[in-house]
């Protein structure tokens, strides 16, 4: 495979495009590029087919199932922003992305990626009102409460992603412009800068603790608030519903902030690209792809919501594309 290698001169106006060399170098592929369109492909169909099945469950419009919804198009969106390019570079030789791309790569990234985390913690205090304040739950979260939650999320991914990648984007890149990625991250384009990087290091800790720990600590606190009243419950039944309303949203955390964290807060000395690789394989599509898989089987309602939908499409006989995909999960769900 040809390889391009370009270095630049250290003015960063100089600098044109970039090379993302990917996820491997070995002769693997179009073994890759079939497996990361699979992956694609439910990541789409089945963040869209949750998307649309609160659309138009009238159950399971509440708050919960709002940000369940805003959660499965922000997976959607944050998976696009990254595997459509990687696909193409699987099988291309021309692997450049230019300056503004590979900026605008990054930003919405970013953008999504904090959106998401602060969506999370509105997650979680929502579940801390309904088990912990079920009599005041819909007097506090009202419509328009959660719109001003997702609000919010969006405004702080808005301004984080702003900052960063202004900051990184004023860097000098002078070593060379090839990218160790799959795609325009952080850490592997502050390698690429011939200045020293302390300090921007230190900026980067900074900014990961605010968008990373603040929200978990919420997501921490609620659950602790959650644990307590519902060990406090006298009746079994209803210690096992709360916990199960709880389970999707903790798993989903654990594996977001799991591989997140540790990119982000790795010391410098262990710093891998290779492990780094595959831990933001991780959060990038893996969990985007289990989301709806997670909800799917460990929610009743979803489920039950699904079987409603799948029925009603086969009693009416409708065919439209990704009908074999519904038949498919509604066969799983019913085992």
């Amino acid at each position: 495979m040809k390889q391009i290698i370009s270095l630049r001169p250290t003015n960063l106006t100089e600098v044109a495009e970039f090379v993302l060399l990917g996820l491997t170098n070995h002769n693997l592929q179009v073994l890759l590029f079939i497996v990361f369109l699979f992956v694609y492909i439910i990541i789409v169909i089945g963040n869209m087919l949750i998307f649309l099945m609160i659309m138009v469950t009238p159950s399971l419009h509440t708050p919960m199932y709002f940000f369940l919804k805003v959660l499965s198009f922000l997976d959607i969106c944050y998976s696009s922003v990254t595997l459509p390019k990687m696909l193409v570079n699987f099988l291309s030789e021309d692997k450049r992305i230019s300056y503004v791309g590979c900026a605008t790569q990054m930003f919405f990234l970013l953008f999504l990626g904090a959106s998401e985390c602060f969506l999370l913690a509105a997650m979680a205090y929502d579940r801390y009102v309904a088990i912990c304040k079920p009599l005041r739950y819909r007097a506090i979260m009202n419509e328009n409460v959660c719109l001003a939650l997702t609000a919010l999320s969006r405004f702080f991914g808005n301004l984080v992603s702003l900052l960063q990648t202004v900051w990184v984007f004023t860097l000098p890149f002078c070593r060379s412009n090839q990218i160790n990625y799959f795609f325009c991250d952080i850490p592997p384009l502050i390698k690429l800068s011939c200045i020293d990087t302390s300090l921007y290091e230190m900026q980067l800790f900074t900014a990961t603790i605010l968008v990373i720990f603040i929200p978990f600590s919420l997501i921490l606190v609620s659950y602790i608030l959650i644990i307590s009243s519902i060990l406090k419950m006298t009746t079994a039944e209803g210690r096992q519903k709360a916990f199960s309303t709880c389970s999707s949203h903790l798993l989903v955390v654990t594996l977001y902030y799991g591989s997140g964290s540790l990119i982000y807060l790795k010391p410098k000395s262990t710093y891998s690209q290779d492990s780094n690789k595959v831990l933001a394989l991780m959060y990038t599509t893996i969990t985007p792809m289990l989301n709806p898989i997670i909800y799917s089987l460990r929610n009743a309602e979803i489920s039950g919501a699904m079987k409603r939908m799948v029925n009603k499409v086969m009693n009416r006989k409708i065919l439209f594309p990704g009908t074999q995909f519904i038949n498919h999960a509604n066969s799983i769900t019913m085992n």
